[in-house]
């Protein structure tokens, strides 16, 4: 044994096998020394009564006083109670981000969301994130990458913020599965972009032009009594899109659509006379269970987006979105004194917040009542001149 410097280590010839040479000067720090010639620094120490080593560096590639450093620091790490050879280890098992996307689609998303939203992550991911970060380690992604990936998609402040909201729950899901240390999430600190909310209501002009557009098109034969009937009970009931395109019969009871499935689970909504009327004018396709028909085969009418562009650029709503139905039907509800509690049963929201973002469109129903009843004081009061 012999205190290891540079020209200690450089002067050790190879050995027929493996050694390892220790230092009298700092134990536990010595150099492997290898038959083909090569020396490595390494440190061993010991750990709830086991020993283990790790490699410090390659000489020639680190220097013996570097590597007598980085000992003593691994020393100081281990009598704090942590173990740096597991941790390397881990960093090595660790999957890049790439693959715990992929985990995280097919253990969680999978299982647990809807299949809409395992579109929707499954796409961010494989376009948007995966290229960037896929091959960072999980275990080794820091705010500093994420921060600078989120950044560099400013111009799309939705996607950017909808991207940092998927790699906190896979990150999450690596502290769960014991691939990064608990509370250590890097996306908590990013903030988030303000995202303009669309908000876009018919007024009653708009309304009456759509129906009148919506029978002139069905008269013309440009649309289907379908295409008619769906965009109509949009506005009737205040469903989602889908939840009027995959609509089918055994669903449809005289006041309710029977929802067995939709974005906030099993959901019971109320059928208005008129829209209930509509859809008894509607033909039935045998062995086809659906009511929106498509023009032929056993599903429905898969693409209403096609249609409510033609619709919508005849109509003069060019800015108008097939989703503009429902807050056009939340409005009229709100300006007509719907408590927000009901309607938030009728909308399916999960909570009254969302519904509350319709409360200030009572706002013209609360000025004309306050004008009202100013003008019966005034006329009781007498001129005021």
């Amino acid at each position: 044994m012999a205190k290891l410097t540079k020209r200690h280590v450089d002067s050790l010839a190879a050995s027929e096998k493996d050694c390892i040479l220790w230092d009298d000067d700092l134990a536990g720090f010595g150099v492997r020394l290898y038959p083909t010639g090569r020396k490595v620094f390494i440190v061993q120490y010991k750990l709830h009564g086991r020993t283990r080593r790790k490699t410090l560096g390659k000489h020639g590639v680190v220097t013996a006083d570097e590597a007598r450093r980085d000992a003593k620091l691994v020393q100081a790490d281990v009598a704090r109670g942590s173990d740096p050879s597991a941790e390397r280890k881990a960093r090595m098992r660790s999957p890049t981000i790439k693959e715990l996307g992929e985990r995280f689609l097919k253990e969680h998303v999978a299982l647990h969301c809807k299949p809409t939203t395992l579109y929707d992550y499954t796409n961010l991911l494989n376009n948007v994130v995966t290229p960037i970060l896929g091959g960072i380690k999980a275990s080794e992604i820091t705010f500093v990458d994420i921060q600078a990936f989120h950044l560099k998609r400013k111009v799309t402040p939705y996607q950017a913020n909808r991207c940092v909201m998927v790699l906190s729950k896979m990150l999450n899901l690596a502290e769960d599965w014991g691939l990064r240390p608990l509370n250590s999430n890097p996306t908590r600190r990013i903030k988030r972009y303000p995202e303009e909310e669309k908000k876009r209501y018919l007024s009653e002009t708009e309304q009456e032009r759509l129906g009148s557009v919506l029978a002139e098109m069905l008269e013309e034969g440009q649309i289907t009594k379908y295409v008619f009937a769906a965009f109509y009970l949009l506005l009737l009931t205040g469903c989602r899109l889908s939840e009027i395109q995959k609509l089918k019969w055994n669903y449809v009871t005289d006041t309710h659509l029977e929802l067995p499935d939709s974005k906030t689970g099993r959901r019971r909504i109320p059928l208005p006379r008129e829209a209930r009327t509509l859809m008894n004018m509607l033909d039935r396709r045998d062995e086809n269970p659906y009511v929106i028909l498509g023009n032929h085969g056993t599903g429905y009418y898969n693409d209403l987006q096609k249609p409510w562009r033609k619709i919508r650029e005849r109509a003069g709503l060019c800015d108008v979105r097939v989703h503009d139905l429902r807050h056009t039907y939340a409005s009229v509800a709100v300006i007509n004194g719907i408590d927000p509690f009901m309607l938030k049963e009728i909308l399916g929201h999960k909570n009254l917040s969302t519904t509350l973002r319709y409360a200030h469109l009572s706002d013209d129903a609360v000025q004309k009542a306050a004008g009202q009843i100013a003008n019966r004081l005034a006329a009781t009061l007498g001129s005021m001149a």
